[in-house]
């Protein structure tokens, strides 16, 4: 098993080296624990993602961790800029995101970023509480996209109308 190590906002690896859908959905499954932990699960997570390779897929497969955790997941429609992603939190009064991107690393690396419900960062204790709380990929939990999409677990959404109306404020 890879020790997954979070840094600033979250974790940040090589596409197909340790940044790989396993490791993202262990990072998510973690996140779910630490969101049930802080109460905060009931109030459901934003996912977005930017435009680094496959980062849409990854997106899709924390939304798939989540949501088997019986946790309410707004997927975003398409690819995100990471102010977007943090307001969405606020909009919709959920209790965290995750945003894949890796910022500012190379093109070949991605990331799991998380959120809080302010759409902030995460604290340093929190994240090592995240940290702490990722299992093996056996401890993983996942239902299908397309499964959670008809329980009503995940619903797709388009931030960009709110976003834009709020800068207008």
């Amino acid at each position: 098993m890879n020790t997954i190590r979070f840094g600033t906002d979250g974790w940040r690896g090589r596409i197909a080296d340790n940044y790989t859908f396993d490791n993202v959905r262990r990072c998510a499954q973690g996140f779910a624990f630490y969101l049930r932990d802080k109460g905060l699960a009931e109030r459901g997570v934003v996912v977005g993602y930017d435009k680094r390779f496959a980062s849409e897929y990854f997106a899709a497969a924390a939304a798939e961790v989540l949501a088997a955790n019986g946790i309410h997941v707004w997927l975003t429609q398409g690819a995100t800029p990471t102010p977007v992603i943090s307001y969405s939190v606020v909009a919709q009064k959920a209790g965290g995101a995750v945003n894949i991107t890796a910022s500012h690393n190379p093109p070949m690396d991605n990331g799991f970023k998380v959120r809080d419900p302010h759409g902030g960062a995460i604290d340093p204790a929190g994240l090592k509480e995240i940290e702490a709380r990722i299992p093996d990929v056996a401890g993983v939990r996942r239902m299908d996209l397309e499964e959670a999409e008809r329980k009503g677990l995940v619903d797709r959404f388009d931030p960009a109308p709110t976003y834009l109306e709020h800068l207008g404020d």
